[in-house]
């Protein structure tokens, strides 16, 4: 069973996150530059197998696709034109960058690290991983 990647697209930075083996649970892997992050998934692909990819879809609170869908979407398709074989999932990431700040805080992170956008970014990208992998076993009930 190969893993499952997570993805929260930004222009300038991208988290990244992945599942175990077993796709059970998943944990961040890196943050990355954004213009470099098809050659890092190729290269972890190389190590690694990747049965699917999941990218955080922004969307705004009325459900319409946000702003800076007009940057994922290209990638999406360059990214299901190179790897053809690894199926690419959008999943809703409404509110995730919240969410990772306030695990942060909960975590007792200190102020001046919950200032890192690049950790920021490993987390949310865990949290759209996690919700993603919720949502699967929901639909198994």
């Amino acid at each position: 069973m190969g893993r499952i990647m997570g993805i929260d697209y930004g222009r300038k930075r991208t988290g990244v996150a992945v599942t175990d083996r077993l796709q059970i649970i998943a944990g961040n892997l890196a943050t990355v530059p954004t213009h470099t992050l098809l050659q890092f998934i190729k290269d972890y692909m190389q190590r690694e197998p990747v049965e699917r990819i999941v990218i955080g879809q922004p969307s705004q609170l009325n459900g319409q696709p946000s702003e800076s869908m007009k940057y994922i979407t290209p990638f999406v398709n360059r990214l299901r034109k190179e790897l053809p074989d690894v199926p690419v999932v959008m999943y809703d990431e409404r509110f995730t960058s919240a969410i990772a700040h306030q695990t942060m805080i909960d975590g007792g992170m200190k102020k001046s690290d919950r200032r890192d956008k690049a950790r920021v970014d490993a987390i949310a990208a865990t949290i759209i991983l996690n919700d993603y992998l919720q949502s699967r076993l929901n639909q198994q009930k």
